[in-house]
This record gives C-alpha cells, sequence and structure tokens, in this order.
C-alpha cells in the first residue's frame, strides 16, 4: 500500500490538522506538501456576550444555544472566562439547550461538561442542521447562533423564515495567512503540473486560493489546471459545493466527512488515473 502513489506530490491547505493529513499521504507513498490557506483569528464578543448574559434573568425562558463548529464553542467559553463569567454561561447553556451542527462541537461542549441537545446528522452542513431544527417549534423562539468564520446566512435566513429570533455572536474569523506568497507559488506549481492532487478539507480554503489566483491574474490557467490535469478531493458536500461554484468540480467527495476517508478515495483515484 506505501507504494501505490510511488512519490506522487499533494497540496494540502489544511491548517490546524496539517500533520495528521500529511501523514495520511505519507502512508500512501505520497509526498505531502502542506500550503496553509486559512487562518483562525479569535475576535473580541465580550461585550455581545456580556449583554447577552445580562438578560438571561429578565427572559421567561433560557434561549437555545446553536453552535457551527468546535473552534466557536471553545472561544465563546473563553470569552466567558475573561469575563469572569463562565459559571453563567454553562448554567445558560446547560438550562436552554446545545444543538451542535458537528462532532466537532459536541466535543469542545462536553469538555465543558455539557451534553448536546440535539445533533445535526452526517455529513453535518446546515442542511442537516437546519433539519436538526425543524424537530423543535421555533416559532417565536430566541436562539443564540454561535457563528462559524464567518456570518451563515442561510441558516440565519432559515431560522427567521421559522419564526425565530436569532442572536447572532461571531468569536473568529477566517482570514488569509499574513504571508500568502506559499499560496501564490502553489497557484503557479499547480498550473505547472508540480501537483497531482490538491486537497480540500473547508470551503474556505478553496475560496482563498482562488483569491490569491485573482490577484495574480492567473485564474482561468489554474481552473483549467484543476479541470484538466490536477485531481482535485474535497472532504465534504459543502467543501465539494463550493468548488463546483469555483468552476473546478472536485473528482473525489468521501462518503463520510472525514480526512482519513477523503484520502484513501483520493489514493483511488490517482491509482485509477495512472493505470488508464
Amino acid at each position: 500500500m506505501k507504494e501505490r502513489l510511488a512519490g506522487q506530490h499533494i497540496v494540502l491547505f489544511e491548517s490546524r490538522m496539517e500533520q495528521e493529513l500529511s501523514a495520511l499521504v505519507r502512508r500512501h507513498g505520497g509526498v505531502p506538501v502542506c500550503v496553509p490557506a486559512v487562518v483562525e483569528r479569535r475576535r473580541r464578543a465580550g461585550e455581545e456576550l456580556a449583554a447577552l448574559l445580562d438578560t438571561l434573568p429578565a427572559r421567561n425562558a433560557p434561549p437555545a444555544f446553536v453552535f457551527s463548529t468546535g473552534v466557536g464553542a471553545r472561544a465563546l467559553f473563553d470569552e466567558a472566562r475573561a469575563l469572569d463569567r463562565a459559571p453563567e454561561l454553562l448554567d445558560a447553556v446547560q438550562r436552554g439547550g446545545a444543538i451542535c451542527r458537528g462532532p466537532k462541537a459536541v466535543a469542545a461542549l462536553y469538555r465543558e461538561g455539557i451534553g448536546a441537545s440535539l445533533k445535526a446528522a452526517s455529513p453535518y452542513t446546515t442542511a442537516e442542521l437546519v433539519e436538526a431544527l425543524d424537530t423543535l417549534s421555533l416559532l417565536g423562539t430566541t436562539l443564540v447562533l454561535v457563528h462559524y468564520g464567518e456570518r451563515n446566512e442561510v441558516l440565519v435566513e432559515a431560522l427567521i423564515a421559522r419564526g425565530a429570533a436569532p442572536l447572532e455572536l461571531l468569536v473568529y474569523g477566517w482570514e488569509l495567512p499574513e504571508d500568502t506568497t506559499p499560496l501564490a507559488r502553489a497557484v503557479e506549481s499547480l498550473i505547472t503540473g508540480e501537483f497531482s492532487a490538491a486537497a480540500f478539507t473547508s470551503q474556505i480554503q478553496a475560496r482563498h486560493l482562488m483569491q490569491i489566483a485573482d490577484r495574480l491574474g492567473r485564474r482561468a490557467a489554474l481552473v483549467e489546471a484543476f479541470r484538466s490535469r490536477v485531481v482535485v478531493a474535497a472532504v465534504g458536500p459543502t467543501c465539494a459545493r463550493v468548488l463546483e461554484e469555483l468552476g473546478i468540480p472536485p473528482h473525489v467527495v468521501p462518503a463520510s466527512p472525514k480526512m482519513g476517508p477523503m484520502v484513501d478515495a483520493l489514493v483511488a483515484q490517482l491509482v485509477l488515473r495512472s493505470a488508464a
């Protein structure tokens, strides 16, 4: 198995778990090249959180909290600890309930001593989260929506359409790395054929890569490389949808939205292409 990729170079845009993803590629005989495309930066939300906590005693019923990511859950509790109000937040989430989009949010809350009251089904996209919320009576209810790295307008509109009143918190943001030179080099290397495949583990990675290609005036050439020579892997359906919108239909989307199945499917596709 270790020789299946025979030294083919795979570009990875993951940042938080780049070592784990690189190890999966090496296990199959590939050469991983990590070019992080996203930096997650905390945003100060202390004033918003304090204002929310201040209103809780006057509410007839505590609001439920909707967590889109584990990063967001951790950041929210870190903000509460900085305010010396973590016990209040813990009590509020326990009484109102925690609704989680995916397993990372569930795990983050578990570390705070909180169990999820409602979970979205796999593959853990906004669509599955909305389906889970449809099991609740939302008319006239207040939900505290802890966003991922940007405002989830689709989710906000879905909640409002169902009669809910979302209170939105954005506790961290997705940003480009300060030094985008490695991303610029990756664009050129993809165009010149130095990489056999590219693996995207979030939709924002794809958007940032294309942003850099636009700056370089190389968007058309990069899209052509992806469509003609480079095998493109997306970790899940949300990432795949954004790639398609960018003009890059992925060749690989695993049934289970996790890195291991993505790499396995990518390897199978590369082996199939090499044998053709």
